[in-house]
């Protein structure tokens, strides 16, 4: 199996708190009309919000408040009110009942959302789920004022410690947009208002906070011992583990996270990795797997597949294109998803039956096909990147949810077919498979003794250079080898004659009546190929398996 790279580090301190919830909470005050004391309240230091900053000469992580940060007070074991930071210190008003001669208790519960309602001097407990920290990290930090509680006094100090810790983990060979996710650590903390913290004994997941290869997650002070967790990222799974957490001054000492994550195959795909690089010059690489066919779609229906076999393709039925036509067709025009940005007016060409031919010279996109020229991302990437098949829409055999697929960009499509290095050295051959034409594909560990094929890495090697039966292919199959049918494309609104030739969109524009494509026929094949936007073409998703960081 594939090994994701996970590579936890040392627990890191928290100083400070992290964000509150910045909605005020609802106050129930059953003392009707009772006085209030309006008081200030400041913290000596701090740890940053959201963006855990790390101090070198201590391997601790600061924290900043925010605006509208909220600290909860507390008095006699009950809730008093709360406190709102300005920019400099907290301030607010407390109910008065608040007991004299005693220090106030003060109460940050950041990161997590405010449920339900507090009643000034009457609730004794709160008690929250810190399982999604995917927005902003869970910090729980408590502490006692300084100074005793007097209706007369109006400033006091205080430092507040947590209870929990960060543990910081760096992410290896995963998109930077992926969600991470660990299952089977404590979730919940109830807060007493007397300054306790105690964690109850749910458990389930937590969502990390971060992108890119830094992620963070807050853990409970008291949290058992994690010996078979889970772990999940962008079709990964794995196991981590925590050792029992040990605490000293309220802050964690001797935790270490360790993640190892195998990869699995995502429904719909050929196990087979290859690498890719986005980049002119081939930087940044990183690996996919390829759906199990070519993307085909039913206009009757709504409907997304792919093809049952590699070697399947519409064909002459395509000319049937329209938005109630019962059948499947399989040849797009670019951009075709179905999504439509209302803020791009020249975009009127989206569903996935558009077969326009119609030209306006606007400048921006003739023909109306996918994103125009004016938009921040001309290619089906990023802003864009709903105008993509595989990213805008479920596909019902490639595990039904959206955005697990996407198409190849140009680069991709040269780099897997004229730049990888393979211990082969062997990276495609033309064949013919189970009768039909079309280009083979090897995956990254190809053996050249899983089946021996003739002038391999040659587009101008006859389709007949390899003739291979449906039972010969499987054995391909099964060693990840992708195959590209030679389904030829649509031209307003009927097909050219199949079998000689293919043309597979990529993401990437040309101009405003250009997308790139890969196109081969007979006797060569092209990696830039430039096709008019309304041509359908085939369309072949791929699934990001590792990711460069």
């Amino acid at each position: 199996m594939k090994k994701l790279s996970l590579i936890a580090l040392a627990c890191m301190m928290v100083l400070g708190l992290a964000q509150c919830k910045k909605n005020e909470p609802t106050n129930n005050n059953n003392a009707g009309n009772a006085d209030r004391v309006n008081i200030t309240m400041t913290l000596d230091n701090g740890g940053q919000r959201v963006h855990p900053e790390e101090v070198p000469e201590t391997g601790w992580a600061k924290i900043v408040y925010d605006n509208n940060d909220v600290v909860y007070v507390g008095s006699g074991g009950k809730y008093m009110g709360y406190l709102t930071y300005n920019g400099s210190v907290f301030t607010g008003s407390i109910n008065a009942e608040a007991t004299e001669g005693q220090p106030l208790q003060f109460i940050l519960m950041g990161g997590q959302d405010f449920h339900g309602s507090l009643t000034e001097n009457s609730t004794t407990e709160y008690t929250f789920n810190i399982g999604n920290q995917s927005d902003d990290l869970a910090v729980i930090s408590c502490a006692a004022s300084n100074e005793n509680f007097s209706a007369t006094k109006l400033d006091y100090t205080a430092t507040l410690r947590n209870k929990c810790a960060l543990v910081k983990f760096v992410l290896g060979e995963v998109s930077t947009d992926a969600v991470i996710t660990l299952t089977g650590v404590k979730t919940e903390a109830t807060i007493g208002f007397n300054g306790t913290v105690t964690n109850g004994t749910a458990t389930g997941d937590i969502a990390t906070y971060g992108t890119g290869s830094t992620r963070y997650a807050v853990v409970l002070s008291d949290q058992a011992e994690v010996t078979e967790g889970t772990i999940s990222a962008e079709g990964y799974e794995g196991t981590f583990s925590i050792p029992t957490a040990a605490y000293t001054n309220a802050f964690l000492t001797n935790a270490t996270m360790t993640l190892t994550a195998t990869s699995s195959v995502p429904t719909g795909a050929i196990k087979g990795l290859f690498t890719v690089s986005d980049k002119e010059d081939g930087t940044n690489t990183y690996q996919i797997y390829f759906s199990k066919g070519n993307l085909q779609y039913q206009a009757s229906t709504d409907t997304w597949q792919f093809a049952e076999h590699q070697w399947d393709y519409i064909g002459s039925d395509n000319s049937n294109i329209s938005s109630t036509y019962s059948g499947w067709i399989d040849l797009f025009g670019w951009g075709t998803s179905g999504y439509h940005n209302n803020n791009d007016s020249y975009n009127v060409n989206y569903y996935p039956w558009s077969n326009s031919t119609s030209y306006d010279d606007n400048g921006i996109n003739s023909y109306g096909y996918g994103p125009s020229m004016d938009q921040p991302d001309q290619a089906l990437v990023r802003t864009s990147a709903q105008y993509d098949w595989g990213v805008h829409n479920p596909i019902s055999n490639g595990g039904n949810q959206v955005g697990q697929w996407k198409t190849m960009t140009r680069y991709a499509w040269k780099y897997v077919f004229e730049t990888r290095s393979t211990p082969s050295g062997i990276r495609y051959a033309k064949a013919k498979v189970n009768n039909v034409n079309g280009v083979i594909l090897l995956p990254d560990d190809w053996s050249s003794e899983t089946y021996s094929l003739s002038n391999t890495n040659s587009g101008g090697a006859s389709f007949s250079s390899n003739i291979i039966s449906a039972s010969q292919w499987n054995t391909l199959e099964q060693a990840g080898a992708v195959f590209l049918p030679a389904a030829e494309y649509r031209y307003d609104g009927t097909t050219v004659p199949e079998g000689n030739g293919g043309r597979y969109w990529s993401a990437s524009q040309e101009d405003k009546d250009q997308a790139k494509g890969m196109y081969f026929n007979a006797s060569k094949i092209e990696t830039y190929k430039k096709c008019p936007r309304y041509h359908g073409l085939s369309v072949r998703l791929v699934h990001v398996a590792r990711q460069a960081v």
